[in-house]
Order: C-alpha cells, then sequence, then structure tokens
C-alpha cells in the first residue's frame, strides 16, 4: 500500500492523471497553434454546436465544463471577438446570458470539428480495440452516472 492505495489502485488512478494531462496538452497545443482557441473554448463550442438552436445559457455551458460561470463567461467574451459566438440577454429573467454560435462560427466549427476528430484518432482512439472501446465507454457512462456536477 502506498498512501494508502492499493498497488491497483495506485497505478488506475495515476494512469488516469497522467493519460488526461498528457492528452490535455497535446490537444491544448494542438487547438492554440491551428485554430487559435484554447480547448476550453473549443469545449464551448462544441456544446453550442450540439445544442438546439446553437444557443446555450452561459451558467449551463459552465456546468457541463471544467469553468465556473465567470471563467465560461470570459471564455465567451473571447470567442465573441473571434466572430465565433454572440451574446443574448436572457428575456426571460434579465440576469442570465445565452452564447448562440454566429453563422460564421458555425462554418468554421467545421473546419475545427474535421481536424479535431482525426486528431483525437490519432492520439487517442487509435491505440484500442473496437472492444477496448465500449468497455471504455461503459466505464465513463458508469462513473458519469455516480458523479454529480458540483460548482463552486
Amino acid at each position: 500500500m502506498i498512501l494508502g492505495f492499493t498497488n491497483q489502485e495506485r497505478k488506475a488512478w495515476n494512469g488516469f492523471l497522467v493519460a488526461y494531462s498528457k492528452i490535455n496538452q497535446q490537444i491544448e497545443t494542438d487547438l492554440r497553434q491551428n485554430f487559435h482557441i484554447s480547448h476550453v473554448e473549443f469545449e464551448a463550442l462544441l456544446r453550442l454546436h450540439w445544442a438546439e438552436q446553437n444557443r446555450l445559457r452561459i451558467q449551463e455551458l459552465a456546468a457541463l465544463s471544467i469553468l465556473s460561470t465567470s471563467g465560461m463567461s470570459r471564455a465567451i467574451a473571447r470567442l465573441e471577438k473571434t466572430g465565433f459566438v454572440r451574446r443574448e440577454e436572457a428575456c426571460e429573467d434579465r440576469r442570465g446570458a445565452y452564447a448562440v454560435m454566429t453563422s460564421e462560427g458555425i462554418e468554421r466549427f467545421q473546419a475545427i470539428i474535421e481536424h479535431h476528430i482525426a486528431f483525437v484518432r490519432t492520439v487517442f482512439l487509435s491505440h484500442y480495440t473496437e472492444i477496448e472501446l465500449d468497455q471504455m465507454s461503459e466505464f465513463w457512462s458508469r462513473l458519469n452516472n455516480k458523479l454529480p456536477i458540483l460548482k463552486p
């Protein structure tokens, strides 16, 4: 036992932490070099792309990401400057705001997502068989179903 972890637990947890760190760094570098956006900005665009009418409340985007609401608001402000999104006032309560992908943003995102999918296949997915990917999907689903979304 090392610091309360069994050897198996330590290897599993350390493997996750190291792999996450390395993959995140590679994705961050790739997106910045090729498209001048950060990984969290890409994630916001991806979620907006998946959303009905390419539109989500900034608070909802934050809840789905690693950012706080104010952090997501700053990311949206950066994306506004690039023309990817525009901010709309939430008329139902006037306190919140929506992030909405622009038509230019949708068009530009298409090139980014095609590149990103190829990149993720190369640095991550290609290292696993279809059976392993199915198993991994089940593992993540089980964990995600048990973990609540907690925001500071």
